[in-house]
């Protein structure tokens, strides 16, 4: 297993003065995603309490099946990110939002800027992105 050439540095942290906007940020974030999977629980088609009753043609039940698929799969991305700013948020408490939490370097500003609710670093990421690709 190759590892990084950085040291974990455990010291580092950010004052909650600058982490405040952006603990601010990941909430109202945070806000609009769960209202985002309230909203797809109830526009599943398989949610619809009288669709059990319903002899629906073919092409309705195929409609569907796509339609609760769909929900499906957009629901697990809002929920994955739920987590992943849960995630952040914890980190933004303890003061160690921005700094990764494999090797303990700083995140590159441009991606917090990008994905706000990361906890890795670029490089981490994608040793991470690599070793699950040799699992598949």
């Amino acid at each position: 297993m190759k590892k990084l050439g950085r040291k974990k540095n455990h010291d580092l942290r950010l004052p909650q003065e600058v982490l405040r906007p952006v603990g601010n940020f990941l909430q109202a974030e945070l806000k609009k995603l769960l209202a985002k999977e309230k909203q797809l629980k109830k526009n599943d088609p398989f949610a619809d309490p009288d669709r059990v009753n319903d002899n629906a043609a073919d092409d309705t039940d195929a409609a569907e099946q796509f339609g609760h698929v769909q929900t499906e799969a957009i629901r697990r991305h809002v929920q994955m990110r739920i987590i992943q700013i849960r995630k952040a948020l914890t980190r933004v408490k303890i003061g160690k939002y921005g700094i990764c939490e494999r090797c303990g370097q700083f995140i590159d500003t441009r991606r917090l800027m990008t994905f706000p609710e990361t906890t890795l670093c670029i490089n981490c990421e994608r040793e991470l992105n690599a070793k699950k690709k040799k699992t598949l």
